[in-house]
């Protein structure tokens, strides 16, 4: 009876899709993840599956917080796992870290938009106001409404190079 409560409560190793479906994400995000981020290796059963264990699973949610949540890149995420994993505050908020490493991690714009570009760019209707979400999630947005300027100037600037040619 005491051998059945044992398996019951926490498990040693899991396999790679229970560990996905646990997750929340498919296993080849997860087998991509282990190419990219060496804190996470599993170990391997003797059939030759992927098992994890409880600390590497703890490891795998906070790279998916790192890249989905936090929107860090996978070369800022590994920054970031590293600096965790060595202090040993794996996901512990860590203000002063965060404000550093987060502008290092934001792509440079290829070009500024042009001042006419955004002001005949409109907002769209859906696109919340910055003001009603958190610090994080309001500059991600504007952020993305930046890039989207950038992109649409860059578009006008391709038709206006492949429009109609004057004979």
């Amino acid at each position: 009876m005491a051998a059945t409560k044992a398996r019951v409560q926490k498990r040693l190793y899991y396999k790679i899709g229970e560990a996905c479906k646990a997750l929340g994400i498919q296993p080849y995000v997860l087998r991509y993840w282990e190419t990219e981020f060496p804190a996470l290796t599993p170990s391997k059963s003797r059939s030759g599956q992927r098992v994890y264990s409880e600390k590497e699973l703890e490891i795998i949610r906070r790279i998916k917080e790192l890249l989905y949540e936090e929107g860090y890149t996978i070369a800022g995420a590994k920054k970031k796992l590293e600096t965790e994993l060595a202090s040993g505050s794996l996901g512990e908020p860590d203000r002063d870290d965060e404000d550093t490493a987060v502008p290092e991690e934001k792509p440079a714009p290829a070009a500024p938009p042009a001042p006419e570009a955004a002001a005949t760019a409109a907002q769209p209707p859906s696109a919340p106001e910055p003001a009603a979400l958190d610090t994080g999630a309001a500059e991600r947005v504007q952020r993305l409404l930046s890039g989207i300027d950038g992109a649409l100037q860059e578009a006008r600037e391709i038709l206006t190079l492949l429009g109609p040619k004057s004979s």
